[in-house]
C-alpha cells in the first residue's frame, strides 16, 4: 500500500468515522496527525482507536505488533498547528455546514499552500465548504463509508473550481489503501446517499400512508428483493436523525419530493426516538419486542387452478409442482380449486379469463389476480366476485415471496385465506393494500429509475453506480445491473403504472430507459 503523493495526512474530528480514516490511512503506511477539539474529545479518539484494532487482533485479523505499529504512525493532538506538515487534510467532524465551514477556515490558516484539504461529508455541498476558503481549487470531497475499515467503497468528489490532479491524486491515495473510488461531481447525496434515501424515504411514506406494515415491508424486501435487511431495520441502524439531515441537504438541492423528509420520520426525530442509538425508532431495543410467531402453512397443498399461458403461468406451475400442490389448468376443472391464478401476459385477456374462471370456480374458492401494471379491482369487479378477488404478486417467480394486495372490495378474511395458501405453497406471504407495484416493485423500480436518470444525465457510469451501491451499500448486485435483470420494458411498465396513480413526476421512466426499451438495447 501506498500514499503516493501523500505521505502524511491529518484527520480532523476523531468520532467513529473519523477515528476509522485514521485508521485506514496508518494501516496503508502513512504518518497520521489525528486533531479533536480538546482532551476529553482526543480520549474518545484513543478509545475508538485502540477499541476498532483490538478487535480485529481478538478476530485474528491482526497481530498485536501490527496493532501497536498502526497506532504508533497516529499522533494525537488538540493543537491545528500541528496539520502543518500535512499533505492532506481529511476533515471527519459532524454533518453541519456551519461547523465544517469553521474548521476549513482554520486549515486554511495552518496548512501548507501546496496541501489538499478534504471533506468526509456524506451529503452536504463540497463546493458551499470549499469557496469559503483561499483554496478552492485544492478542496476535495472524500466520503468514507462507515465502518471506513471494512467498506471499500469511497467516493472522491471534485467541484467546479477543484484541479483535476486534487482529485485525481486523491483517488490514487484511495487505491493505494485497498479501496475502490467512484470519482464524480459534487451533488448532493452524490451516488449512494441520493439513491439509498429515495429508496428509504419512500418507505416511510409507504408505513404512514398504511399501505403495508412495518413488519411486512421489512420482510418483502429482504425475501422479494434479495436485500440483506429491510428499509426500517436499516434506518435505525444509520440513525433517524441522519436520515433527516441527508433527505433534507439532498432536497435542499434537487426539489424532488422523495427527498422530502417523511412526517413519519421527522416526527419520530422529533419525539427523540432515533433507532438504534436511543434504543427505540421504527423498532424498539431498549426493551425488544418480541418475535413475532412465524406463521406457519396450516393442511396440506391446495389445489391450484392457473389461467392463461406464458412464462408466468409456466413459473407458478413449477412452484406448485414443488410444492406437491395439485394444477388445474381448464375451466371445466376449476370447481374444487382453493385458489385460481390469473396468469396472462395480456391484462384484457386476463380479465375474460378470470371472469370465465369464477363463473367455473367453487363457493370457496379465492381469485388472484396478478397483473402488477393494471388495478386489482377493475379485475375483481369483472369476475361478479368481486368479495373473492386479491392481488397475487411474485416479485421473483423463482423466489420466495408472495405478496397478497386486498381490494376495497375483498371480502374479510379472503386475503388471509389468499396468504395461508401461499403458505401451503412454500412461499412467505406479505400483505398490502391495492397500489402499482405492490410493495416491492413499488420501491425498487423508482429506486432503479433514479439510477437510470442518473446515467443519463451524464453524472456517473454504470460501473460506479453499480460500485456505489454493492460497495457502499451491501447490495447483492448494482442498480444498473438490476435493471438489465429484471428488465427494462418491466421497468417501464411499473413506472407508468406508478405515475399513472400517483402523478409523482419522479417515478416517470427516464428517458434512458425509454429509449433503450425501443430499441431493445440494455443498459450495458
Amino acid at each position: 500500500m501506498t500514499g503516493g503523493s501523500f505521505s502524511r495526512v491529518g484527520v480532523v474530528g476523531l468520532g467513529t468515522m473519523g477515528a476509522g480514516i485514521a485508521e485506514v490511512l496508518a494501516r496503508g503506511g502513512l504518518a497520521v496527525v489525528g486533531v479533536e477539539v480538546n482532551a476529553e474529545a482526543l480520549e474518545r479518539g484513543r478509545g475508538h482507536l485502540e477499541g476498532s484494532t483490538g478487535r480485529a487482533v481478538k478476530r485474528g485479523r491482526l497481530t498485536e505488533d501490527a496493532q501497536r505499529e498502526i497506532l504508533g504512525r497516529i499522533t494525537l493532538s488538540t493543537d491545528f498547528a500541528d496539520l502543518g506538515d500535512c499533505d492532506l487534510v481529511i476533515e471527519a467532524v459532524p454533518e453541519r455546514l456551519d461547523l465544517k465551514r469553521k474548521v476549513f477556515a482554520e486549515l486554511d490558516r495552518v496548512c501548507r499552500d501546496d496541501a489538499v484539504l478534504a471533506t468526509n461529508t456524506s451529503s452536504l455541498s463540497v463546493t458551499d465548504i470549499a469557496v469559503t476558503t483561499g483554496r478552492p481549487a485544492k478542496i476535495v470531497g472524500v466520503h468514507f463509508f462507515n465502518p471506513a475499515p471494512v467498506m471499500k467503497l469511497v467516493e472522491v468528489i471534485g467541484t467546479v473550481l477543484t484541479e483535476p490532479d486534487a482529485a485525481a491524486r486523491v483517488a490514487d491515495l484511495v487505491k493505494g489503501l485497498g479501496k475502490t473510488p467512484v470519482t464524480i461531481g459534487d451533488r448532493a447525496g452524490f451516488v449512494a446517499n441520493r439513491l439509498l434515501f429515495g429508496y428509504l424515504n419512500q418507505a416511510a411514506s409507504m408505513l404512514e400512508s398504511g399501505h403495508a406494515t412495518r413488519d411486512d415491508i421489512d420482510a418483502a424486501i429482504k425475501a422479494g428483493a434479495g436485500l440483506p435487511m429491510g428499509p426500517f431495520t436499516l434506518m435505525d441502524l444509520i440513525g433517524l436523525d441522519t436520515c433527516v439531515e441527508v433527505l433534507d441537504a439532498i432536497y435542499a438541492e434537487s426539489r424532488d419530493r422523495r427527498h422530502a423528509a417523511s412526517p413519519l420520520l421527522r416526527e419520530l426525530v422529533t419525539a427523540g426516538l432515533l433507532g438504534r442509538k436511543t434504543g427505540r425508532g421504527f423498532y424498539g431495543y431498549d426493551k425488544p419486542e418480541p418475535e413475532p410467531e412465524p406463521e406457519t402453512a396450516d393442511g396440506p397443498p391446495p389445489v391450484v387452478g392457473i389461467v392463461g399461458v406464458g412464462p408466468l403461468a409456466d413459473a407458478i406451475a413449477a412452484l406448485c409442482d414443488r410444492a406437491g400442490a395439485q394444477v388445474r389448468d381448464s375451466a371445466a376443472r376449476l370447481a374444487d380449486c382453493d385458489l385460481i391464478v390469473e396468469a396472462a401476459e395480456d391484462p384484457e385477456a386476463g380479465r375474460a379469463l378470470l371472469s370465465t374462471a369464477a363463473q367455473a370456480a367453487g363457493p370457496g374458492a379465492v381469485l388472484a389476480v396478478t397483473s402488477v401494471g393494471g388495478s386489482v379491482i377493475e379485475q375483481a369487479v369483472a369476475t361478479g366476485r368481486a368479495g373473492d378477488v386479491v392481488g397475487l404478486h411474485l416479485p421473483d417467480p423463482a423466489g420466495a415471496l408472495a405478496e397478497i394486495a386486498a381490494t376495497v372490495a375483498t371480502d374479510p378474511g379472503v386475503a388471509d385465506r389468499a396468504a395461508g395458501l401461499a403458505r401451503r405453497l412454500g412461499l412467505t406471504a406479505v400483505r398490502c393494500r391495492d397500489r402499482a407495484g405492490f410493495i416491492v416493485d413499488a420501491l425498487r423500480f423508482p429506486y432503479l429509475n433514479d439510477a437510470a436518470a442518473m446515467l443519463g444525465a451524464g453524472y456517473a457510469d454504470a460501473d460506479s453506480i453499480d460500485a456505489a451501491m454493492t460497495l457502499g451499500c451491501g447490495y447483492p448486485t448494482g442498480p444498473i445491473a438490476d435493471l438489465d435483470r429484471l428488465g427494462l420494458g418491466r421497468a417501464v411498465t411499473v413506472l407508468e403504472a406508478l405515475h399513472a396513480e400517483t402523478r409523482e413526476p419522479a417515478v416517470a421512466p427516464a428517458p434512458l430507459l425509454t429509449e433503450h426499451v425501443t430499441a431493445g438495447a440494455p443498459l450495458r
